[in-house]
């Protein structure tokens, strides 16, 4: 059985959960979140291959 999961949704459902957690760090999380997605964009790799 092979379990494909996305690396971008992960993150993005990780930073809408600490949004919602700790709303004051919103300024904070964003910045990291973009920084993520901007380094998998670079370096290609967007999905992890469980077998």
């Amino acid at each position: 059985m092979n379990l494909h999961l996305g690396l971008t949704p992960m993150i993005s459902l990780l930073a809408g959960i600490l949004i919602l957690v700790m709303p004051k760090l919103l300024n904070f999380i964003v910045a990291i979140y973009l920084i993520a997605i901007g380094l998998i964009g670079l370096f290609g790799t967007g999905a992890f291959h469980l077998t």
